[in-house]
């Protein structure tokens, strides 16, 4: 593996790839940090200060919540940046298209259709901006009074975060949300085309790895440096380490994991009169929905408290049903696990057509050994996914509630638990599987050793042809120029912080 490190800076294209994937993730993360105009900088800087000093772990609906917009959105959220909104409402707007292609008859032609896929992502375009007008607006009119947002709770007591509030404020802070978030997808859609692994992931990605360094101060606060911690709490901390290993190997398994259909195709005649056979295989996921049903579960479960709390401020019943939806309850994880289910069977069921499977199947010459061909083998691959899902619902419920568990019984932050399981941890593992194929692929096309498999052909001569007919790229300029800007911007930072600025 060292080695396959190592031959990704002899490779000119993949090393361009790289360097350029880099220097977008440092112009996501100095967007996060530019704060909207009009915000009170020194104010959030003293907030954040104390907030990592005082952080209690709170495990409240609210405190929940806040955590998880402001993990999506990179801290962007609490630092009150320009790219708040992240890039949450293009992955909104995306699902909603994708969703609308396999439910409207319209939508489902169009995707076919030569240029469909192009109209289609400009629809999502167009409904991305509706989002991120309504959510921007939204946020614009909550820092009147910062105090109630659940991720700038006490904020008022380092002074006013916005002095001169008023329509001219909401106008620009709504202008600059808007535009930071479809920045963010040309951001994504560069990282897909010049750099390496999914732009849209990738982004979400760093966000979360973002909060990384928080959360290690935080646990390393509580459980090493904390005047209160007993004599074994370094012994939990170090245990917490080795069951995080065990979660992330369990998360990649799991993600890997898939049943292969073995699928039989009719071959040609040989020199004895005999039809030769081909068999090839037929994958099905275990987890197929991959990470969609449990954001659609965060999504709708996190509703219901907030509009209730909202209408029926201050009522008996209201408070409640409120308890039921904290995280701490029972009947949190209840709603939460059904829904999982629900959703990951719909995911199935919408995207997974094993009629038209069998379908083609059939025209192809192909048959699953010891079923029919026609609607035996539709039943069959339709029974088959729904063990999967079964299994993989199982999975995704059990990663949904770990943070929460973790949080509950020893009292940490969900800033630190995330990273046990949940949205965060799932999105992770698939990115990064994703950018190790890519390389890998890269490497072993030139004849390197990849990440787990060895290249083809071993030879200086080969290496050398292979480096000379690269050449360089129509990229070389453009990575360039990035990094001198990274390399500047860097240099006016590090200046800036020495002086005390």
């Amino acid at each position: 593996m060292i080695s396959a490190f190592t031959n990704i800076w002899k490779i000119e294209e993949l090393k361009n790839r790289l360097l350029f994937t880099l220097a977008m993730v440092f112009i996501v993360r100095l967007g996060v940090a530019i704060t909207i105009p009009g915000v009170d900088s020194s104010v959030i800087q003293d907030f954040l200060n104390w907030r990592m000093e005082s952080d209690d772990g709170s495990t409240n609906a609210g405190a929940a919540v806040g955590a998880l917009l402001n993990v999506f959105s990179g801290g962007g959220l609490e630092k009150c940046g320009i790219f708040a909104l992240g890039i949450m409402p293009y992955i909104s707007a995306s699902i909603m298209m994708q969703l609308g292609s396999a439910v409207i008859p319209q939508l489902a032609k169009l995707s076919k259709e030569d240029g469909g896929r192009q109209k289609i992502t400009q629809y999502t375009r167009y409904i991305t901006i509706v989002i991120a007008l309504v959510q921007g607006f939204m946020i614009a009119k909550s820092l009147e009074n910062p105090g109630g947002l659940p991720y700038l709770q006490g904020i008022g007591q380092f002074g006013e975060l916005v002095p001169n509030f008023g329509i001219s404020f909401i106008a620009v802070a709504v202008t600059t949300l808007v535009c930071g978030t479809m920045f963010l997808s040309w951001i994504g859609d560069q990282i897909t085309d010049r750099g390496i692994g999914n732009g849209v992931s990738l982004i979400i990605s760093v966000n979360i790895i973002a909060a990384l360094p928080g959360a290690l101060v935080q646990a390393w606060n509580k459980f090493v440096s904390n005047p209160d911690a007993g004599q074994f709490d370094p012994m939990i901390l170090v245990g917490l380490i080795a069951f995080l290993l065990f979660v992330i190997a369990a998360v990649i398994a799991i993600t890997q994991a898939q049943r292969r259909i073995a699928v039989q195709y009719a071959g040609k005649v040989n020199r004895k009169s005999q039809m030769s056979k081909q068999t090839q295989y037929l994958p099905l996921k275990v987890n197929y929905a991959g990470v969609m049903p449990i954001i659609f579960a965060s999504a709708i479960i996190t509703f219901p408290p907030i509009v209730i709390g909202y209408l029926f401020k201050g009522q008996l019943w209201a408070l409640k049903v409120q308890e039921w939806f904290n995280p701490a309850s029972t009947v949190y994880y209840v709603i939460a696990g059904l829904m999982i289910f629900f959703f990951s069977y719909f995911w199935v069921s919408t995207f997974f057509n094993p009629t038209e499977i069998s379908e083609n199947l059939k025209k192809s010459g192909g048959y699953i050994p010891g079923v029919r061909a026609g609607k035996p083998t539709s039943s069959f691959l339709d029974f088959t996914m729904t063990r999967l899902t079964f299994a993989g619902s199982i999975f995704l419920t059990i990663i949904f509630v770990l943070p929460m568990i973790l949080g509950n019984w020893l009292g940490l932050p969900y800033m630190v638990t995330q990273f046990f399981g949940g949205t965060s941890l799932l999105i992770l593992v698939g990115v990064l599987l994703d950018m190790m194929r890519q390389i890998e692929t890269h490497l072993i096309q030139r004849n390197y050793d990849g990440f787990l498999r060895k290249g083809k052909i071993k030879g200086r001569y080969d290496r050398l042809s292979t480096n000379k007919a690269g050449g360089k790229d129509e990229n070389s300029n453009v990575v360039l120029y990035l990094v001198i800007f990274v390399a500047i911007v860097a240099i006016i930072g590090a200046v800036a912080i020495g002086f005390g600025y």
